[in-house]
């Protein structure tokens, strides 16, 4: 064939002025073989960093064979179901049939966006592909993904003879096209089967709606721009053409465009453009050079780690108002919602410098981990996500060497998933594809355990190889499968080979035995060691252990890598491959010297626990020389113990006794995992916690004071200090909120300092690590005067982020008629103000403010339920009876919310509020042994 012909989408030229003004609109994704939108929802985006919309590869062998049939007598275009009597067919399964094999598609988009009327009934655009595919078995059935479109056209031109060029291919007539809406697809069905080896054309007419709702599609942004919104059109009706050169072999799913009126700054890195772009206001302010001066340097880091070289000739990346806390690594045209990209030259005292430094380096490596190698299909997306998570830490410590890596990793990916996943989760990191029945599920595969369980068992691989090994055979599978598809099995092959081709590391099995046994379950171990005897056993974790766990279902059992440290010195890599082993050099004497900790660096993906001499000689090192056990295994020791204990483990005692030695912690990101663990929201929010709090005060105080000086001198004298401190960044709010809740008065007075010292000037700001506290607490310890100035300020405030902060703030206040007119001013000021926030959970949330909004409900949970929606009374019961524990007080909520709620939410909320009440039954009972230990230990 020759070379085709240009893509390209057409704009009126008043338009892209306009657009400098009012919108942005992105094509965040076409599927593989044509994956236009059609007529089906979708559910709701999820909160992750990062996604693509997803798309369909082509099947696996086995699935239904073709049919050479042609299609049945013509009838209307319909978004057909099940109910429209379609026989059962390949439009049931979710990945596409292998008949066809897309070559190459020639895309054109025709945004209709006029200055003068943009309603939601005109926003619509126009479009064609035409898609090269090679028949491979004959059929007369054409499946393309479709969603949220219109078809408005279909031809088959072919066979496509490349010697005698286009114009003489014949034309293969398209005799019926439908919808099968559950999978999303659209189906043309043929007069003539297609003819396995030949080349056709695919030639598609569409139309769809501009979204204003989603963010997904083609979907429309409004923001303004240096003051303006609008401009006036002098072009008339003209429209104009932007083409776009061919891009490299590639998924379709990464293909984007964006029109704006933007501003961008650029740079040149190894002979290569990357450009920034953004709003004009933020681009004059600065806030893209940031993001600008680490991108070239990653993109050259992971050329020359990688030994390959990016593809393409240029490198956009831009900044959407808004994209839902999201980022896409589409290839070339990077997309991020503005605020995980932009950076104020002033913005020192956040953790955002490095969360855009994370994020931009996790889009970058998608370009070699997803983009240059693309999963198969979906159920291996963590060969995406995973790896580019990982390196976003190789990135980042390799340009901030000083950062600490392994505490880091601990707190920002690691303890979050080992919070979440368990035997009995219904998720393995690499999915079977079989599994997959709805279209749904494919979405939902972009979570917690993709990317954080992806990245720690990348992370665990690291650590049993070595350095070298570990990137020379992510080169070899970066080599071998670009611009192609590639499954789990192909990277484990990889890996095999360079162990294979070398002699230092022996492995008790093949590469692919050890990970499979980590991605194809779900859950993880818990290790438990006997220091006395040197037995180690291995059992899946399950939220809560049962005494006999013969009645569950999780026989499988991990290849463990153990690596570990005695009395301080690191020992050699051993591994546990069966239910339990000896190991005699793990045992330890009757020395106070003698101590064992496991999973070294935290590198392991499982928990660790110990035999009660174990933790008791831990426990003993702690109090005689914490600094003895480095900084990432006392807060491993307190993370596993904690979690242990919940989950009846071991007695929460144990757990306790790691505190005792906590006067000797000045490291705040082990104080924060402590008081993670100890003074939760339940606890801070319970009136009834009156036995507890006193004892909890006393005892951590005592021991908080110290870290407590040394961060409160430097929040007074050298606040600037913090801004290269990442782990008190993200630990300063928790420490000071719970010193404050104590009632340290120092704390106290600093809160009101520094409220008063920003009211009465606002240039002195509050510093933001501990601005949550400061708000609440100003506003908590002040009156009315305080908290109608916050009321000034959020109304004057037009940052969502911003926003959301100050109306969580104002909900503090301990004076009930100050609630009950905050609570007024949601549901009755119009138009309304607090859309960000639903104010009465916010007020409910706090010990105060529980039966402050208990008793608005009474008269106003109609105006309640009008402006927040019937859900929101459910959410609220859940709030207000958090703290219960007898029947009676579920018989008495349910008599309170009787006539709020239909028949069906009253049964969710009794079944809900009956596993709250057995929860909180089960706390008391913690609660109770932690009041014993601290009456003991006080």
């Amino acid at each position: 064939m020759g070379p085709p012909a240009s893509s390209g989408f057409y704009v009126s030229r008043a338009v892209a002025l306009l657009l400098a003004g009012l919108a942005a609109a992105l094509l965040l994704a076409l599927a593989v073989l044509a994956s236009l939108y059609g007529h089906c929802a979708r559910v709701p985006p999820s909160e992750l960093r990062d996604r693509g919309a997803p798309a369909a590869a082509p099947s696996l062998p086995g699935q239904q064979e073709p049919t050479a049939q042609p299609g049945p007598t013509p009838e209307p275009d319909v978004a057909a179901t099940r109910s429209n009597r379609r026989p059962p067919g390949p439009w049931d399964q979710l990945r596409l049939p292998p008949w066809l094999v897309p070559l190459h598609y020639e895309l054109e988009l025709w945004p209709r966006l006029r200055p003068d009327d943009l309603s939601a009934s005109a926003l619509r655009f126009t479009g064609r592909v035409n898609i090269t595919v090679r028949c491979t078995a004959a059929t007369a059935r054409l499946l393309l993904h479709s969603l949220f479109l219109d078809c408005e056209s279909a031809e088959v031109r072919g066979p496509l003879s490349p010697d005698a060029g286009d114009a003489s291919a014949g034309r293969v007539s398209v005799v019926e096209r439908w919808f099968a809406v559950d999978m999303q697809y659209l189906v043309l069905e043929l007069g003539d089967a297609l003819q396995p080896g030949s080349l056709y054309e695919l030639q598609l007419g569409f139309s769809g709606a501009v979204s204003q709702e989603t963010r997904e599609g083609l979907f429309l942004n409004l923001y303004t721009d240096q003051g303006q919104s609008e401009k006036e059109d002098v072009n008339g009706s003209k429209w104009t053409v932007t083409s776009f050169h061919t891009t490299p072999h590639m998924p379709t799913y990464l293909a984007a465009f964006v029109i704006c009126d933007y501003e961008h700054i650029s740079r040149i890195e190894r002979g290569k453009e990357i450009r920034i772009w953004a709003r004009k206001d933020a681009i004059a302010e600065g806030n893209a050079d940031f993001a600008l001066n680490i991108t070239g340097p990653i993109f050259s880091f992971l050329e020359d780690l990688f030994n390959i070289s990016y593809p393409l000739p240029k490198t956009d990346i831009i900044a959407l108002p808004t994209f839902d806390n999201r980022a896409m690594e589409n290839w070339g045209l990077l997309t991020f919602d503005e605020s995980l990209l932009l950076l104020q030259p002033n913005d020192k005292l956040t953790e955002k410098k490095i969360m855009i430094f994370y994020i931009v380096s996790h889009e970058i490596g998608h370009q070699w981990f997803g983009n240059l190698v693309t999963m198969n299909w979906w159920n291996n997306i963590w060969l995406n996500e995973g790896f580019a998570s990982y390196f976003e830490f190789g990135i980042i410590n390799h340009f901030n060497p000083k950062l600490p890596r392994n505490e880091i990793f601990f707190s920002n990916i690691l303890h979050g998933v080992l919070r979440e996943d368990h035997a009995l989760v219904s998720r393995a990191v690499s999915m079977k594809v079989e599994s997959f029945t709805e279209t749904n599920e494919i979405n939902e595969l972009f979570d917690l355990f993709t990317y954080n369980k992806g990245a720690s068992l990348a992370r665990m691989l690291a650590s049993f190889l070595n350095e070298k090994i570990f990137i020379s055979a992510l080169k070899s599978y970066l080599e071998t499968f670009s611009y192609s598809n590639a499954e789990q099995d192909d990277l484990w092959r990889h890996f095999q080979m360079a162990i294979d081709h070398q002699n230092k590391i022996l492995l008790p099995a093949t590469v692919k035995s050890i990970m499979d046994s980590w991605t194809h379950q779900s859950g993880f171990p818990v290790i438990t060691l006997n220091v006395s005897t040197g037995v180690m056993k291995q059992e899946p974790f399950y939220l809560g252990k049962v005494k006999n766990q013969t009645l569950l279902t999780h026989n499988d059992t991990w290849i463990i890598p153990i690596l570990w440290i005695k009395n301080g010195t690191t020992q050699s890599l051993v591994w546990l491959d069966k239910s339990s082993k000896v190991f005699p050099e793990m045992q330890v004497s009757d020395s106070d010297h003698d101590w064992v900790i496991l999973n070294l660096n935290v590198t392991g993906y499982y928990r660790v626990n110990y035999d009660k001499l174990g933790w008791k000689k831990l426990n003993q090192q702690l109090e005689k020389d914490p600094k003895a056990i480095p900084v990432i295994h006392r807060l491993q020791l307190v993370d596993d113990a904690f979690s242990l204990s919940k989950n009846d483990y071991i007695e929460i005692e144990t757990a306790l006794d790691l505190t005792k030695y906590l006067a000797e912690e000045d490291e705040i990101i082990v104080w924060h995992a402590v008081l993670m663990n100890l003074v939760t929201r339940d606890l801070v929010s319970d009136v009834n916690n009156h036995d507890i709090y006193p004892l909890l005060k006393k005892y951590l105080l005592k021991r908080l004071i110290s870290i407590w000086n040394t961060y409160s001198t430097v929040i007074r004298e050298n606040v600037t200090a913090l801004q290269e401190n990442y782990l008190a960044l993200i630990s300063l709010e928790k420490v000071f909120g719970t010193a404050c809740w104590l009632g340290l008065e120092d704390c106290l007075q600093l809160s009101r300092e520094l409220f008063r010292s920003w009211m009465n000037h606002p240039e002195n700001e509050i510093p933001n690590p501990i601005k949550n506290v400061i708000l609440c607490y100003g506003i908590a310890l002040g009156n009315d005067k305080e908290w109608d100035f916050l009321l000034k300020i959020y109304n004057n405030n037009t940052k969502e982020e911003e926003r959301i902060q100050l109306a969580y703030a104002m909900s503090c206040s301990k004076d009930p008629w100050i609630l009950n007119r905050y609570m007024d001013y949601a549901i009755t000021v119009s138009p309304f103000t607090f859309n960000e926030t639903n104010v009465i959970e916010a007020v409910a949330a706090s010990e105060v403010g529980r039966y402050v909004a208990k008793d608005f409900l009474i008269n106003n949970w109609q105006a309640v339920s009008e402006r927040y929606g019937t859900q929101s009374l459910v959410t609220l019961l859940y709030v207000i009876g958090r703290t219960i524990s007898t029947d009676s007080q579920i018989l008495e909520l349910q008599q309170f919310c009787s006539n709020m709620l239909e028949e069906h939410q009253r049964l969710t909320v009794q079944a809900k509020l009956q596993t709250i009440k057995n929860e909180n039954l089960k706390n008391k009972e913690r609660s109770a042994r932690i009041v014993a230990w601290l009456r003991k230990n006080t």
